[in-house]
Parts: C-alpha cells; structure tokens; sequence
C-alpha cells in the first residue's frame, strides 16, 4: 500500500495547530475553512486538543437497542457496507455505519486497524459527535451536513492524528439526517478515493430509502439522461396533493433545490405540463423548457396491489444492483413457483454460493408474496454471536439472563409475525439451537427465555444457505429433521459464471452503475470472461469501484481494471479463469474451475472447497473422487 508523500502537508497541519492552539493566531490558507470553523466549534466546548478523549462505548445490550432503532439505516446501508469493507480489508482500513448523534451501529474492514482503531476507541458503541471527541469527520459531516474529510493532525484531538477520515451523511428522503458512513484508516496511507466511494455508497443508501414509494404520494423518476434512469443518479421527487413532500438528492440538484424547499415547493413551479404525460408518453418538460425522460410510481398503496406483476430484465441473474433486481424469464418462473409454495404456508429454501443474490430473491418472494405489506425480517444466522442468538430470536423476559434489558426483548421471531422471516445462512445455526427452531415450526408459537406465556405466531419461512445441507446433516452438523421442515421447495440459484450471456449482463449492469461511462469491447470482454468467484456481489463491487475511480463520460479500457482481471487470474481465489468459459458447455465450466482450485491449492480439497464455496465432499463427488484426508 502507497504510503502519503506528504510530509509538506503534515508540516503546513503541524504550524497551523501551533498557530491556532498556543499562539492563539487564525491559520488563514493553512487548514480548510470547515476544519478550522470545527476547531473553533471544539474549543468553545472545552475540549482539551492534546489529550485524550474520554469515549467510553456502551455496553452490548445498548448497542443491540441502538441498533433496532435504527434498523431501516443498518438494512438499507448493508449491501454498501459489506462491498466497501472488502475493499477496506485489502487497503488497510475500515468502514463505519453511525446514526446521527454519531453513535457508531458498525465497524468492517481491515482486522489490524480495526484493533489499532479500538485503541481510540473508534469501534461500534462509541459516540463520535463533535461535542464529544472534537474535529473528526464523523462528527463535523453531521455538523456541516456535507461530505468531509479530515486527515491526520487535522483532527481535533492530537491522539487522533493516527487517522485519515471520510465521512458522507446518510438523509432519507424527507430530507432528515438518518446517520454518517465513514472510511477510516491510518494516516500513514494515502486514502485512495475513499470519499468519493463514501459518498457514491451514501447515493445509493439514499436510493433504497425510495423503494417501498412514499404513502399516498406520486413518486416520479426522472433524469434529462434517461441512460440514468434506474441508477442512483436518477431524480426522484414525491409529490402529494401537488406539493414536493420528498426527494433525493439527485431530484433535488435537478431544480436548483435545497432539502428546506421539501413541503414548499409545488409541481406547477417545477413543471410545464401534467403528471398524465410522464406516465402516457415517458417524457415530460420542466419549466425551463428542458425535456426530461421517466417514469412515475403511483402511490404506496397501489404499488403493492401491482407487486404481483413480473419484472423482467434482458440480463441473466439476480443481485442487489442499481437499487433494482435483475430476473430473467427463468428465475421469473421459480419466483412464481415459489410465491406460490409461500401464500400456501410451505416453507422455501434458498440456495447458492456466496454472492449470487439469495437476499435479494428472498425479499423479492416477499415483495411479491401475499404478505407484501407485513414485515420482512432478516436473520443471519452466521453473524449473531452464538451466546446470543437464542435470546435474538425467541426474545427474553426482564431478568431472564445477566444483562438482560429490564423491559425484556420481543426477539425476531416475533417481529416477524404476519410477515416474511428470513433465516439468512442457516446451514450455520448452532447444532444446540435447531431443536427449538425445530419445536416452534412445528407448533408455530414459542416461550420467551426466562419463562413467560407461550406465543401464537403466523410467518412465512424463508431459508437460504451457501452450504450442502445434505452433506452437513450426513456429517452430523444439521439436524435431519429440521432440514426436511425446511427444504419442501428448494430454489438454486446459478453461479454467475456458469450463466450464459455474460457479456450482456455485464454491459446491462454498467448501464446501470457506469452513469453514462463507456466501456470498451476488450475491457467487457475481460469482465464477461472472468470465472467471478464471489459471483455477483464480487462483479457489482468492481463495477462501482470501475465507475468511482473514473472520470464522467470517459472510456474505460482495459488499463483501468484490476490486475488480476488483466492478468487472467481469479484474483485472491488464485484460481486461473477458464479462458472459454463463455462458450463451454456449463458442466465443463464448472469441472474446469474445480479442478483449477484444486491445483491451486495444491491438491488440498478442503481448501479448495472453501475458496469455492462448496463442502469438500460436494467437491469429491463433483471430481469423481474418493474423500480423503488431506
């Protein structure tokens, strides 16, 4: 990783804090104007700038309730989080998710600095908010309400000259401040874009924040581009009774707006014609005479009674993608299917390896299922601390364990009662927990830990999993019984490189993220080409990182993608990519990789069956190999 030249920096910073701090003087030209105005903010609170801050975090149980308060932000911003913090690993750094208090819900990234950064207490349950810690870029973003950075000795407090910080605020779509993601890592390494990433993450947060539509109010999508229709660069604008109610920020630029001209602003003063037009004919002008391209969503209500309708996509596969699925005619007709199983109260279970959209397929189920408009709610079962996630799921009585809050905990299963639960990963759940999984699908009611009146429930059942539940349940890992409750319709979903037509997913996907970029002919070859172990997750984070590091309208080619796409490799897989594995027959595709993995690894089969998401015997039986120990 490149280390800072910028020793001239760190001097120019080093003065002016002497300047501002012991000589009293205002460092004109030698900090930005928002670092400054933040320094002076600090001061006046009476922080001390060269000791350090007393951030003490909240315990595990505060930082749960934290967290299911602000439950919309933690889901919205997840699949932004996780995509970021691939990349934040390999860069030495970290990404943060905080509320907007500056309360940190969740740290990703890179282990090292993750534990350098606990030693400042940058770490989930730590309140960052400028009247606590200081300059920081966390806590001045929520001030100055504006994407911000701020590098090493530009903090506020000397102790946290360690970091390099780049905050975007997160607003929803009535133009309140919901929280900050952040991109922090050690001031010794240059940054490496992170606040334009940071703020392309924020844009398609945003974006979701739109998707279930604004109660009885037009949504319109529009853009002068109609390329960016679809993207987070759309303009979305809610109308209720002709009045602007919300919009992102995207639809606010469009007009001239500020987030203060939400509830003000009419649909007479913005636009030349009637809403019927944009909805009969695509189109619609403006004031100013601009012609603009869209669509509009009708109102909350009525989008539901059309959740039914298909969406179809010339692409191949499904994902979490501009801030819409993607579904070919195939997975459109196991939707179907498996709508259908699920209004018949029959449980679906998901599968497929890491990153093909198995989410994404689920929440579309319940988009699309009879229970529409109750909850959907998401459990994975791999990443609650096996301690806690009995209490997580089946909710607790005041006193029933140490720690336990006193109101006691309704848990998830609860939360999901009427609607949709998802139990994300279950080939994970701890072996002691499925027995009572088990009891409470079979009898559809539950007792709180800690005792308490047993609970009638009503919810659909949704599982997905990466893992062979059969291998598992003959290896003693999964319970039998509970894998025949769960498994009555199975959905598999397709490894992104066995999916024919690649090519035109990966030119329908930077439609959608390029936000009018080109791509060449070789770079797109290259990426239809590339065996994509991570599968879609792995090629969407590319793309956007494509697009990120990008000027707008520029050509892409193959000099600016990765190196282990231009070297032909598998990347950190280190598994060579087929060279023909768009024109092989899929079979021969998926041996080839397999066998490449296994090479890779030097004939060790449970490594490779890692790396390829696949348990070893699956990887035996595929290779028409005996299982062995190695």
């Amino acid at each position: 990783m490149p280390r800072s030249p910028a020793p001239p920096d760190a001097q120019r910073i080093d003065q002016a804090r002497r300047a501002f701090f012991e000589a009293g003087r205002t460092p004109v030209g030698q900090v930005s104007p928002a670092i400054l105005q933040s320094w002076r903010r600090s001061l006046g609170f009476g922080l001390a700038a060269n000791a350090r801050p007393a951030i003490e975090p909240v315990d595990a149980p505060r930082l749960r309730t934290m967290r299911e308060q602000h439950e919309q932000l933690w889901r919205l911003a997840r699949a932004e989080v996780e995509m970021l913090a691939a990349d934040a690993a390999n860069t030495g750094s970290i990404v943060l998710l905080t509320d907007a208090d500056g309360w940190i819900l969740d740290a990703e990234g890179n282990a090292e600095f993750l534990d350098k950064a606990g030693r400042v207490a940058l770490m989930p349950g730590a309140c960052w908010n400028e009247a606590r810690v200081g300059t920081n870029a966390i806590g001045t973003a929520i001030v100055d309400a504006v994407a911000v950075e701020v590098r090493g000795a530009e903090h506020y407090a000397a102790p946290h000259r360690i970091l390099n910080c780049s905050a975007a605020p997160v607003f929803d779509p009535y133009g309140r401040m919901v929280g900050v993601l952040d991109i922090s890592g050690d001031a010794g390494i240059a940054p490496m874009h992170a606040l334009g990433l940071a703020q392309l993450a924020v844009a398609n947060i945003e974006h979701r924040y739109f998707d279930e539509g604004i109660v009885d109010a037009d949504l319109l999508r529009v853009h002068a581009n109609p390329a960016l229709l679809g993207s987070a660069r759309e303009g979305l604008l809610a109308f209720r009774n002709g009045r602007l109610v919300a919009a992102n920020r995207a639809g606010l630029a469009l007009f001239g707006l500020e987030r203060a001209d939400l509830g003000r602003a009419s649909y007479e003063a913005l636009f030349d014609g009637a809403l019927s037009r944009l909805r009969d004919e695509g189109v619609l002008q403006d004031r100013s005479g601009r012609l603009l391209h869209g669509h509009v969503d009708g109102p909350t209500r009525s989008r539901r009674a059309r959740a039914a309708a298909p969406i179809t996509v010339s692409a191949s596969t499904t994902g979490a993608v501009a801030e819409s699925p993607l579904f070919d005619a195939r997975l459109d007709t196991e939707l179907a299917r498996a709508c259908r199983v699920l209004d018949a109260g029959i449980p679906v279970l998901v599968l497929g390896e890491t990153g093909t959209g198995k989410e994404v397929f689920s929440r579309e189920l319940h988009r699309r299922s009879t229970r529409a408009g109750k909850p959907f709610v998401a459990v994975n079962c791999a990443a609650l601390p096996e301690g806690l996630i009995e209490a997580e799921l089946f909710g607790y009585e005041s006193g029933a364990f140490t720690g336990a809050r006193k109101e006691g905990s309704a848990g998830l299963l609860r939360q999901a009662d009427g609607g949709v639960l998802f139990l994300d990963e279950i080939g994970d759940m701890p072996l002691a927990l499925q027995p009572r999984l088990l009891r409470v699908l079979q009898d559809r009611e539950l007792s709180p830990l800690g005792g308490g009146k047993p609970i009638k429930l009503d919810f659909a059942l949704v599982c997905a999993t990466h893992r062979d539940l059969e291998d598992a349940v003959a290896e003693g890992r999964f319970r039998a019984d509970l894998f025949y409750r769960v498994s009555h319709h199975r959905v598999a979903l397709t490894p992104l490189r066995e999916l024919p037509a690649r090519d035109d997913l990966v030119r329908t996907l930077w439609q959608r993220i390029g936000q009018g970029r080109r791509l060449d002919e070789a770079a797109a070859s290259l990426l239809a080409g590339y065996a994509w172990p991570g599968n879609l997750r792995q090629l969407v984070a590319s793309l956007r990182t494509l697009a990120a590091l990008s000027e707008p309208g520029s050509l892409i080619g193959v000099d600016a993608l990765p190196a282990y796409l231009r070297a032909g490799t598998s990347g950190d897989a280190g598994v060579p990519a087929p060279s023909s594995a768009v024109a092989a027959p899929l079979d021969a595709v998926t041996l080839m990789t397999m066998r490449a993995a296994v090479e890779a690894c030097g004939g060790n089969y449970a490594r490779a069956a890692r790396r390829l998401g696949i348990s070893r015997s699956t990887l035996y039986r595929r290779l028409g190999q005996a299982p062995r120990r190695n």
